[in-house]
């Protein structure tokens, strides 16, 4: 089967490659596509995983997202035209479902909760099949058009499929400098200025006790030398990228705003704690519901104790539900070439035959 997989960013990228592994382990042809954002080509040669790439991100007005779709799209019928592809798999990208409609392609989108919206409006219409997390309700779906029939609700989150081969390093803090005898946190603040006031808080009060360790994962420099700055004994904040899931696996407890280093780790079994208010998100509120997420305000919140194991996965999503999901949905033609032989054969129906 030749399967045409799209890549919109860095984090499409973790999320896809242990499918497309698992396709080419399987004999499947798999032809990688991937937009020039945030960093995809990069996290792609990471991953030992070549595509074509194409333009790059368009933001600003309604105007220049129109051109940038409509770039894209023609970018991707001209790469795909000759592919003769089976199946189709991408997430949130619409010049990319415009393109794979066109083809008549079967195809299945998987589309986050956290970026459920009107941008999903062409994605929830034309595609074949909507994957989204068990947590998400129906009506987040229905409120965009999308009929319950091209549902398919996966359990757990995306996280725990992606870090289900995850092996991680136990150096990972030894390289750091970290004393393995202290009790780790791990911080992951938001991007924004604005959100990290409670974290700072945290991180002082936390910082300066005794046998523990904070280590602060910044976003950029900026936000690297504002932590700094705090001067807290037991603070560090690698200059650089860092092991993700080797930290998070290591750590003793995480701390962050909702988001996917929290998701993280409580698919790999850390105690991870959140200091936002309000939790919009149905997969962080069920993770908050069933105690794998817990809110933070204050330091006395958190039970500073080491870890009994280091651990990987605890309850471990095999991604070949993914990939079975995959190859199941090209074996079938495509709800357009199934509605394209409908009409001709209702047409052919209408047609008086010759005389």
């Amino acid at each position: 089967m030749r399967v045409w997989v799209d890549i919109t960013d860095a984090s499409a990228v973790v999320f896809f490659a242990p499918l497309v592994w698992r396709l080419e382990d399987a004999g499947h042809t798999v032809t990688l596509t991937a937009r020039r954002f945030a960093g995809a080509d990069l996290v792609l040669r990471r991953y030992g995983l070549s595509g074509v790439l194409t333009t790059k991100h368009r933001g600003g007005n309604l105007g220049t997202r129109v051109v940038g779709l409509a770039n894209r799209t023609a970018q991707l019928l001209s790469s795909a035209s000759s592919g003769r592809f089976d199946v189709a798999a991408g997430s949130h990208a619409n010049d990319f479902v415009l393109a794979a409609w066109t083809l008549a392609i079967p195809q299945l989108t998987f589309l986050d909760d956290d970026r459920l919206g009107h941008g999903n409006l062409v994605n929830v219409h034309l595609v074949d099949e909507v994957a989204v997390p068990e947590a998400v309700p129906d009506h987040d779906l229905t409120a965009l058009g999308a009929p319950l029939s091209k549902i398919f609700r996966y359990p757990g989150f995306k996280e725990e499929y992606y870090l289900h081969d995850a092996r991680p390093d136990s150096a990972a803090l030894t390289r750091l400098g970290v004393d393995r005898r202290h009790v780790v946190g791990v911080v992951r603040p938001e991007p924004e200025p604005l959100g990290e006031a409670a974290l700072a808080d945290l991180v002082r009060g936390l910082a300066g006790r005794r046998n523990v360790t904070i280590v602060v994962v910044a976003r950029n420099r900026e936000q690297r030398e504002r932590f700094l700055a705090l001067q807290a004994p037991g603070l560090i904040v690698p200059d650089g990228p860092v092991d993700g899931s080797g930290l998070l696996a290591a750590a003793d407890f995480v701390i962050g705003h909702c988001g996917t280093m929290t998701r993280e780790a409580a698919a790999l079994g850390t105690p991870a704690y959140t200091v936002s208010r309000d939790v919009h998100r149905p997969v962080d509120a069920a993770l908050l519901a069933d105690g794998r997420l817990k809110r933070v305000s204050r330091p006395e919140d958190i039970r500073l104790r080491k870890k009994e194991t280091r651990t990987v996965a605890t309850d471990p999503r095999d991604p070949m539900l993914f990939v079975n999901r995959i190859i199941e949905l090209g074996s079938h033609p495509s709800r357009r070439a199934r509605l394209g032989r409908l009409i001709q054969d209702a047409s052919a129906e209408q047609t008086p035959p010759l005389v």
